[in-house]
């Protein structure tokens, strides 16, 4: 019988789950899927390794799911499916560790509390991500649970990356630069070494770019600086997030248009970036294959912005050695990878164009001075082998 890790993403409408098999490195995917649309008209898929469906299930329109029956409905399935496997842990991506976290940890009720505190700092993902934790330990005491945080990577930052230039009395509160991503960042850390081993024990700026967007400056696989902050709508500008905007906009907006707190996160989370410049969709895709003005207005922003931002981790790293793309739109878009390389050939990048077109891994030539490369991320894989770890150090085990 062989042990089984699954891999729980909570968000506001839907549960992700991964389920791997096997032991350290050999750490391989066995089931993955999704219940969506919790609370409008919920589905549930599940496929294999091979992509062929193994469990679906719908419950129609005006159904309200929620995370408790949808979490129900996976421990079901999971239960019933696994066969010769025990499920062994589960582990959660939580976006927020706060100072405390900077590595992952077994949760129990006073560690869950504990987080529930950082709600404040992420409350558009933290309760998502902490409802199956919750729930999970009232249903199932006995399996060990283990959150992986987005913001762990980042606590490796030199003090002053992650300051910000207010009142110590405020500071003290926890208002600091946090960046997240970070367990992409640290999967493409550990990656980057089997396609190009002198360039991760340098330089590198890795671009996460997908419907959150974000960039992480790299030496020697430590995260030295990051384009978000002291939250997840900071840095680029993202599919419906507005990215890094002059504080006294947000002035401007309750002075002069009256807007209030709830008001202004809606425009900066949900009504901005590629969706609010283009005026026609969040998806990139759906903006590179249109031809309509504010398409190309809201790339244009999208691919400036990028190369502002790789200019200024640049400088903080003192000098750049690699570019690697990641995520949705780093991985898949090949035009986006083009036109950033283009800006950024005064930093001595080469762009070969028939690699980039053929998704590389490597799309810079030869003869350039900064090696660029499209590597696929896999958040999933790296919270499972951090709860693998745990339970292998703890040397813990679920009853089944």
């Amino acid at each position: 019988m062989s042990d089984a890790i699954a891999v729980l993403n909570a968000g506001s409408s839907s549960l992700k789950f991964s389920l791997f098999a096997g032991h350290g490195d050999a750490l391989e995917l066995t089931v993955r899927g999704q219940v969506e649309a919790l609370h409008t008209a919920p589905r549930f898929v599940a496929k294999d390794r091979h992509g062929k469906i193994v469990g679906e299930e719908s419950w129609g329109d005006g159904v309200k799911l929620g995370h408790d029956g949808a979490l129900d409905h996976l421990v079901t399935f999971l239960r019933t499916g696994l066969g010769e496997q025990l499920l062994t842990g589960v582990g959660h991506r939580v976006v927020h560790g706060g100072l405390e976290y900077s590595r992952p940890v077994r949760v129990d009720a006073k560690v869950l509390s504990a987080l529930d505190r950082y709600v404040p700092l992420a409350p558009l993902h933290q309760p998502h991500n902490l409802a199956p934790i919750r729930a999970l330990l009232g249903r199932a005491p006995e399996l060990p649970q283990v959150a992986c945080f987005d913001t762990a990577f980042h606590r490796a930052q030199p003090e002053v990356a992650q300051a910000f230039a207010l009142p110590r009395s405020i500071t003290d509160r926890g208002v600091r630069r946090y960046g997240f991503h970070g367990l992409s960042y640290e999967y493409i850390a550990q990656a980057l070494p089997t396609y190009d081993a002198k360039a991760a024990a340098g330089r590198v700026v890795v671009l996460h770019l997908g419907n959150g967007s974000s960039m992480c400056a790299m030496t020697n696989g430590r995260s030295v600086a990051s384009s978000m902050g002291f939250t997840a709508v900071d840095g680029l500008p993202m599919g419906t997030r507005c990215g890094s905007l002059d504080p006294g906009v947000i002035l401007y907006l309750l002075d002069e248009l009256k807007m209030d707190a709830r008001g202004i996160e809606k425009l900066l989370y949900q009504q901005s970036g590629l969706l609010g410049v283009s005026g026609i969709s969040s998806d990139m895709r759906a903006l590179l294959e249109s031809d309509q003005p504010g398409a190309k207005a809201a790339i244009d922003l999208y691919a400036y912005r990028i190369g502002r931002e790789l200019g200024s981790l640049a400088a903080a790293l003192g000098g750049l050695d690699a570019v690697v793309f990641t995520a949705g739109i780093g991985e898949n878009s090949a035009a986006l990878r083009e036109q950033v390389c283009r800006n950024a050939r005064w930093l001595g990048i080469e762009l070969d164009e028939a690699a980039n077109v053929a998704g590389g891994p490597r799309i810079s030539t030869g003869a350039s001075g900064v090696s660029v490369w499209a590597i696929p991320t896999n958040e999933e894989l790296m919270i499972a082998r951090h709860t693998l770890a745990m339970l292998d150090r703890a040397d813990v085990r679920a009853s089944g």
